[in-house]
């Protein structure tokens, strides 16, 4: 899949968030959301959270790093299904990750979609657990 485009959104009263009807027919009606790299959100079709599963899987789990980082990513993982009106909804502990309270953008990002607070977007200083540049490197070498 190619995500492309970026849209100005936000979410509801009831902490839901509309996908773009460009993106609802590519995602198939489910997805996968999880934390990104630099304090925003990625949202994966699913045949493209498989490719990912299967290059995680072959990173070395004997690498603290790496244990660490599979431990991060996984455990705040979640399984969404579009509901009639194309909306997710972004769990609690997702919206604090990504410093959600409203307004987002919602960008396309080849194979993801990213959603990021309008706040995030526009600090290039914010603090991000998931972006430690010596770990991001080591994750190049298996093509993530």
């Amino acid at each position: 899949m190619l995500f492309t485009g970026t849209y100005q959104n936000s979410i509801d009263s009831k902490n839901r968030l509309i996908i773009p009807a460009k993106y609802r027919d590519m995602l198939g009606g489910h997805c996968m959301l999880a934390r990104g790299f630099d304090r925003c959100l990625y949202i994966y079709a699913m045949e493209d959270w498989d490719v990912l599963v299967e290059k995680i899987s072959m990173l070395k789990q004997s690498d603290k790093d790496v244990r660490k980082f599979i431990r991060e990513f996984f455990s705040n993982a979640e399984e969404c299904h579009l509901d009639a009106q194309g909306r997710i909804l972004i769990p609690q502990h997702l919206r604090d990750y990504a410093k959600i309270s409203k307004d987002l953008v919602t960008k396309g990002a080849m194979d993801k979609i990213e959603i990021w607070s309008v706040e995030s977007l526009n600090d290039p200083e914010g603090e991000n657990m998931m972006d430690n540049e010596e770990f991001v490197k080591k994750l190049d070498m298996y093509d993530l």
